[in-house]
């Protein structure tokens, strides 16, 4: 590990575990459906905790999420009943992690190792329980703390006081563009996890590093 990095940040959804593991248990529910409602999910899922934290009328993940759900299915001409959503908002609490990750965390035990998400720890903890991945990580944290949805600085700066580090001495990771270009603008050192080989967003704050999965970060050991 370069000696200036004391802490491992990593990201949640789609940096650690696949929120469209999801598309199985959607597609029972809608078949031929599945792909577009988990897609959609996702995507109104981003959206409503970016225009929540601008109108100031924070709500929790879990909240959002069940919201962004309801919108998934509605557009794609379902109703979504009580049953459905309670199956569908578990199956979120069991999503497959990348085949990479846990050996990746298990390389990096001279340094901290966090979770830190817009998930709400009623979503972040048993998650990472059920994956069996807890032992991994010296804190999940969670912006619910502090009511502040990334890529605020707030949110960021109190992921920085839980680990007590310099913010020079991270290395954020995050599957979202729009996440790394918020660490970095912060000042996190920052790796992109481009799983989806997507272009660098255009905001003049380029990441430190870009992967194509988890594996690519073994270099700064």
């Amino acid at each position: 590990m370069s000696s200036s990095i004391k802490a491992l940040i990593f990201d949640v959804y789609g940096t650690l575990f696949d929120v469209h593991s999801v598309i199985e248990k959607c597609e029972e529910l809608y078949p031929e459906k599945g792909k577009q409602i988990s897609q959609t999910w996702r995507q109104k899922q981003i959206e409503y905790s970016f225009l929540r934290q601008l109108m100031g009328n924070y709500t929790p993940f879990s909240h959002v999420t069940a919201d962004a759900l309801r919108y998934a299915v509605h557009e794609h001409g379902y109703e979504l009943l009580h049953n459905q959503e309670q199956t569908l908002m578990n199956a979120y609490l069991h999503l497959q992690h990348y085949d990479e990750v846990e050996a990746v965390l298990k390389e990096f035990t001279n340094c901290k190792r966090a979770v830190f998400s817009n998930g709400s720890h009623d979503m972040l903890d048993p998650l990472i329980k059920n994956a069996g991945l807890t032992s991994l990580f010296d804190k999940i944290i969670s912006v619910d703390d502090v009511k502040q949805y990334k890529p605020t600085p707030a949110s960021y700066l109190h992921a920085l006081n839980v680990l007590g580090v310099e913010r020079h001495e991270v290395l954020f990771m995050s599957s979202n563009g729009w996440d790394i270009s918020g660490a970095k603008s912060f000042g996190f050192r920052t790796a992109w996890i481009n799983r989806l080989h997507k272009p660098t967003e255009q905001l003049q704050v380029p990441p430190d590093a870009i992967y194509s999965d988890l594996r690519g970060i073994l270099e700064w050991k």
